[in-house]
């Protein structure tokens, strides 16, 4: 893809200044929040699943979360955990200032492979997931457990600065993704794909067993 229409398909849904805002927050404190597209892709998600209980590993400055918020039903619940309290706290302020009433979002300030264990089996549609990279095979692990049937797991930077797709790249971050996208690829109970909006966003469907029935 030519990088004009790249950027013209990341930008063709337009952030408004509450996201503008928050991804300002994000520069001042050294945190990468997703993209515009990638964003667009995650309220998409979380619109088409009419979800109502969502995980985000990764609070940051609330860029995600409030595209995540925007797709989801009025009355879903954001629960999201971030190792660092002051980030969050900048998070509730772009969800105040997006609008969002503060019973619709659940802060959780803690590592989130400590976290996640004491979330409810099966009770989420989405698990978003921009923590640390070396864990993500971990946040699968956990993830597949917390979503309901017909959920989704969504991993941002699956092409991390293009260095998964050049296999000369071996340092540490590179590969866990690697490794995830290949764990993803062969699971035969996902149904996968990776979208190449901003850094790459890794998505995949958990299929419907019959023990859920």
């Amino acid at each position: 893809m030519k990088p004009t229409s790249w950027s013209y398909a990341e930008q063709f849904v337009a952030e408004d200044d509450v996201l503008v805002a928050a991804r300002s927050r994000s520069e001042e404190v050294g945190v990468v929040p997703i993209g515009s597209g990638g964003g667009a892709a995650l309220r998409f998600l979380t619109s088409v699943l009419e979800a109502r209980a969502v995980v985000e590993i990764g609070t940051g400055t609330g860029v995600s979360g409030l595209w995540l918020l925007r797709g989801m039903r009025s009355d879903g619940v954001l629960t999201t955990v971030d190792i660092e309290a002051e980030h969050q706290r900048l998070a509730r302020q772009t969800f105040t200032e997006g609008g969002i009433a503060s019973q619709r979002v659940r802060t959780i300030a803690g590592a989130a492979l400590d976290v996640l264990p004491r979330l409810t089996d099966g009770h989420y549609d989405v698990v978003f997931c921009d923590g640390d990279k070396a864990e993500y095979s971990a946040y699968l692990h956990e993830a597949l457990r917390l979503l309901r049937p017909g959920g989704v797991v969504a991993f941002d930077n699956a092409l991390w600065h293009d260095r998964v797709a050049d296999p000369a790249q071996r340092d540490e971050n590179t590969v866990a993704i690697r490794e995830l996208g290949r764990q993803v690829a062969d699971r035969d109970d996902l149904v996968p794909v990776l979208l190449p909006v901003g850094d790459g966003l890794l998505v995949a469907k958990k299929e419907w067993s019959p023990e859920a029935d």
